[in-house]
């Protein structure tokens, strides 16, 4: 049974999907004005195995992802420079040119990291119609007003609950809190759904009240309704987007839809660099561009991995490298069983393939613990150890089928196929010279020195076989 922390309860629940068998998740998507940064990495790699559990579990599951390619301002306030048209000023590029620049950027590394694409991904500027229909419904049913300036605003006293996911009280819930507040407001908690394009300003549409564009919160309502229905399952994002982005949101959604917007919200928390939030403006920002000319995309995704995803994550090179080293265990003990037994699978039977089995089944059902999940993962590989020395391939062909349904697929790990048959003669000089010393040991009739060197050679993780003629065969346990 799976349990789910729910953010807008604030406690776990037994996840229950409105319709037997399906489940709606939306995920937010980037902001296409820059390249993607380990942040982004842990919030959708969080949400990649979200999805594949949901799936594994026998699910279908249509997962929906915007990409903001349009009205999200400097600050997440409501009056400022829109992000996306400050870089493009600062690229000398059309903002259209800077958005599909950095959106082919950014789905370039969701690959790398084996990301599955979403479901649906639609881009904001794609919808605007719809979101003007929107905000329309809003301005008749009393929950938004038109100023003077052609800007539509949400009236958040028309809305008590105003609060109930971030916590925040109406008065504490200020738009602008770190840019100066838009002065056509009636209140200066009230937030934009419709802005009116100033001179100048290159991304705008008509609408009823003037060209202009839409508000950042007004996307993600009219999206997740389009594909996903007034009510869907699971919204999902970083957890700075709970205030004030998802909070809107509800809001917003539903004043205009009269019925509950999501059943259960789920948040990823933050990475931080020696205890401080990772920002450009900090001097402290990773992108994942740059922290793949020194990893393998693989490494990363497992040092994701190894935190819960509602727990901050503290980036050193040294830590990534510390995991990646832990996940080459794994994937040679992978490639080396792979090899054992020639790729046959055969059911998970009951025994200590299927404790593992089961153990790692019951950690994902608490919240997609994978922390937990990998623990059993590195349990694996220790019986791996045990069932190779003792030619088990039946159990070699069960762990098999763990890795694969588990490591894989849930877990959404690349082990590499093919990569260690490329490098597995490649045998360090000095387990080279220890086999030598053992072949003339073995020559001289010296068997305690010959096991002696044995041993040795196990304990720097090589087995050595026996040939005919005293040769002998050298092979990489892990």
């Amino acid at each position: 049974m799976l349990k789910i922390y729910n953010d807008l309860t604030r406690k776990k629940e037994e996840f229950k999907p409105i319709h037997e068998g399906a489940v709606g998740l939306y995920v937010c998507g980037p902001t296409v004005y820059g390249p993607p940064h380990l942040g982004h990495g842990r919030s959708y790699v969080n949400f990649d195995v979200v999805r594949r559990y949901l799936d594994f579990l026998g699910n279908k599951t249509i997962y929906v992802q915007n990409i903001t390619d349009v009205g999200h301002l400097v600050g997440d306030g409501d009056d400022g420079e829109d992000k996306i048209l400050k870089q493009a000023k600062k690229e000398s590029l059309n903002p259209y040119a800077i958005a599909y620049k950095y959106e082919c950027d950014y789905f370039d590394k969701m690959d790398a990291l084996n990301i599955k694409r979403p479901s649906i991904s639609c881009r904001a500027t794609g919808f605007i119609p719809e979101m003007i229909e929107f905000v329309e419904t809003l301005i008749e049913k009393g929950f938004a007003y038109v100023t003077e300036k052609g800007n539509v605003y949400f009236s958040i006293e028309k809305f008590p609950e105003y609060g109930k996911l971030s916590g925040r009280k109406i008065e504490n819930a200020l738009s602008g809190e770190r840019i100066e507040i838009a002065s056509d407001k009636k209140k200066p908690e009230d937030f934009a759904l419709w802005k009116s394009a100033e001179g100048g300003h290159i991304m705008k549409w008509r609408s009823p009240w003037g060209e202009g564009y839409p508000g950042w919160h007004v996307e993600c309502s009219v999206l997740s309704k389009k594909f996903l229905g007034d009510t869907f399952d699971i919204h999902g994002g970083g957890m700075d987007n709970i205030f004030p982005h998802h909070e809107s949101e509800i809001a917003q959604s539903e004043c205009a839809n009269g019925k509950p917007f999501v059943n259960y919200f789920m948040h990823n928390n933050l990475i931080t660099v020696n205890g401080q939030k990772m920002g450009k403006s900090l001097g402290n920002f990773a992108t994942l561009e740059d922290l793949f000319k020194i990893f393998d995309p693989m490494w990363i995704r497992y040092f994701i991995l190894l935190f819960h995803y509602r727990s901050p994550i503290d980036f050193s090179e040294k830590a990534i490298k510390e995991a990646g080293e832990q996940f080459e265990k794994i994937k040679a003990c992978y490639h080396l069983i792979s090899e054992k037994v020639h790729g046959e699978v055969c059911e998970i039977s009951p025994g200590e393939v299927k404790n593992i089995y089961d153990a790692f089944i019951s950690a994902m059902n608490e919240d997609f613990n994978t922390p937990l999940a990998i623990s059993e993962l590195l349990k694996a590989v220790k019986l791996a150890n045990k069932y190779i020395n003792e030619s088990a391939y039946a159990g070699l062909k069960e762990l098999l089928k763990l890795f694969n349904e588990l490591g894989q697929n849930v877990l959404g790990f690349d082990f590499g196929i093919g990569q260690k048959q490329e490098t597995k003669n490649e045998i360090p000089s000095n387990v080279l010279e220890l086999a030598n010393k053992r072949k003339q040991a073995k020559e001289n009739k010296d068997f305690a020195l010959s096991d002696s060197i044995r041993e040795e050679i196990s304990s720097l993780g090589y087995i050595i076989k026996d040939k005919p003629n005293n040769e002998f065969e050298l092979e990489k346990k892990w």
